[in-house]
């Protein structure tokens, strides 16, 4: 297929446009570099030094003998997002091109403003490249599980039969997002679920949990083409944080009463699941959404399974509760459904001692890039 992946620079987006490649699709990557302007902003560049696209492209072909075409354009320009899609003509596009922090959308109102107008104003900038150029094109969205918040009751995939004074109708599940990041990802599902329904677009909307890890089958023993990892508070996911964390001999920081339970996944399988989802597309005038995580973890587990690890390496880590920067439920009940992908042929990898210590024995090579000023921000919710 001819496949356009949005964000095709990101922690996510790059290794799933060298997993396409490899499965030989016609694949470009598209970027804007935002992530990294934030990062260099924020004085929170990732732990291995990551060549520009064009770079990363060029390494890929040498190594592979595939091809990657690198576009560089913003998607928030109307312009720009219609002309790319009238001369690529994709198959299926893949949307990763949001600003993708909860506490950078927490930081201030500038940056606020910006997770608004970047992550609306691409979706909707695609939305109408796609109904104009390539009106069967399967968009695969990348969603969060944060959508879904954490209510005191089960959560499905996406969709429930409500029942209220006697009549029924099939609606979407009630959402409550933490943070301004995951508000403007509800509001993507509501605008995607709108054209669906007016102009018949095929959509997979795939809510995904944290993910860890920065080794993938296509970057194993190629360090120049691992993702931007991200170890900080405002960008790094809290698995990825708490591995650089032990190998630097810094306090594992858990947040409050460290109950909090969220559904995650290693990176392999993210692009397992992208593959999956692009291979089965959604029908035309069809919203399909899949609750993309493997396994459910307390924050206190986590830090739990990293301390054991680190103490297979002979590290000694420490956890250490701090107070929490964050509006949340410290302690609460979690029991989201996640059986479309499994049904699909998805076969998790799980997060095993043996996982931990191998991402915590790549970190260790870049122990002299890790910066512990990085680690605490303290980016306050309110």
């Amino acid at each position: 297929m001819r496949v356009l992946i949005l964000g095709g620079d990101g922690y996510l987006g790059w290794p799933t446009a060298m997993h396409l490649s490899s499965r030989g699709h016609e694949v470009a990557a598209v970027d804007n570099y935002l992530r990294r302007r934030l990062a260099r902003e924020e004085d929170v560049e990732p732990l291995v030094d990551c060549p520009n696209l064009h770079e990363r492209c060029r390494m890929w072909n040498t190594i592979s003998g595939k091809e990657i075409q690198p576009i560089i354009t913003d998607l928030a320009d109307r312009s720009a997002c219609s002309d790319l899609f009238e001369s690529f003509k994709p198959d299926a596009v893949i949307h990763y091109a949001e600003q993708p922090s909860a506490p950078y959308s927490m930081l201030r109102h500038e940056s606020a403003s910006l997770t608004l107008h970047n992550n609306l104003g691409a979706t909707a900038n695609m939305i109408f490249a796609v109904k104009d150029h390539c009106p069967d094109c399967h968009i695969i969205k990348l969603g969060t599980m944060g959508e879904y918040g954490t209510p005191n009751c089960d959560i499905p995939e996406g969709w429930f039969d409500l029942e209220y004074q006697g009549r029924t109708q099939r609606s979407l599940f009630p959402r409550q997002a933490g943070s301004l990041y995951h508000t403007t990802k509800i509001m993507d599902t509501d605008m995607l679920w709108f054209y669906v329904r007016m102009w018949n677009l095929r959509v997979t909307d795939l809510m995904q949990g944290p993910v860890y890890g920065l080794e993938t089958d296509e970057n194993s023993g190629h360090e120049a083409l691992y993702p931007c990892f991200a170890y900080d508070e405002i960008f790094g996911t809290v698995l990825n944080r708490f591995c650089v964390q032990a190998v630097a001999g810094y306090p594992l920081t858990v947040y409050g009463k460290g109950g909090q339970t969220r559904g995650y996944l290693n990176i392999k399988d993210t692009l397992n699941c992208i593959e999956l989802a692009l291979n089965s597309p959604a029908d035309s005038g069809e919203l399909r959404i899949f609750n993309q995580f493997t396994e459910t973890f307390s924050v206190n587990e986590l830090a739990e399974r990293v301390q054991a690890a680190g103490r297979d390496m002979g590290l000694d880590v420490v956890i250490e509760s701090v107070p929490n920067p964050r509006k949340e439920a410290e302690d609460h009940y979690y029991n989201p459904a996640h059986t479309g992908l499994i049904d699909l042929g998805l076969e998790p990898n799980l997060l095993t001692s043996e996982t931990l210590v191998g991402i915590m024995d790549l970190i260790a090579r870049q122990r002299d890039r890790i910066r512990h000023d990085r680690f605490v921000r303290s980016v306050q919710w309110s």
